[in-house]
C-alpha cells in the first residue's frame, strides 16, 4: 500500500552511531593529511623554483631548510594519524574514560560514606521530632 505520509527514518542504534561517527572522524583525518601532502609538494616546488630559478637569495639555499622543516611537520602529522591512533585510538579513548568515571564513582561513595558517618540521618531526626 502506498504512503503519503512523512518517510520513516532507519533507526540506528548507539553503538552503530558511534562507529558511524568514527569513521567520520577518521576520513577527515586521512583527507587533512593527503591535502597536506599536496600542500606540501606544491608549496616545496615553489619554494626551490623561488630560491633557484628567479635567484631569490641565490647566495644561500635558503628553501632547502624549510622544505625540510615542513617535511618534519608532516612527518609528525602522518604518524599522529596512522601510527599513534592505533594506540591512543577509539578503544583507549574508551578505557581512559571508563576508569575515569570509575574514579569519580569511586571518590562519591567514599564522600557519601563520610557524610554518613559524620552527620548520620538518624541523629538529625530525633532532633526535628523533639
Amino acid at each position: 500500500m502506498l504512503s503519503f505520509g512523512k518517510k520513516k527514518k532507519p533507526e540506528i542504534d548507539l553503538e552503530q552511531h558511534e562507529l558511524l561517527e568514527y569513521a567520520h572522524k577518521r576520513i577527515k583525518q586521512k583527507k587533512k593529511v593527503f591535502s597536506h601532502f599536496v600542500v606540501f609538494l606544491i608549496g616545496s616546488v615553489f619554494l626551490i623554483l623561488a630560491n633557484k630559478v628567479l635567484n631569490y637569495g641565490e647566495v644561500y639555499d635558503w628553501s632547502i631548510w624549510i622544505v625540510l622543516a615542513w617535511a618534519f611537520f608532516l612527518v609528525l602529522h602522518v604518524f599522529n594519524v596512522f601510527v599513534t591512533h592505533k594506540f591512543m585510538g577509539q578503544n583507549w579513548e574508551r578505557h581512559q574514560r571508563e576508569r575515569l568515571v570509575a574514579l569519580q564513582k569511586k571518590r562519591i561513595d567514599e564522600i557519601q560514606k563520610e557524610i554518613e558517618t559524620d552527620f548520620p540521618l538518624s541523629k538529625i531526626n530525633k532532633k526535628k521530632d523533639q
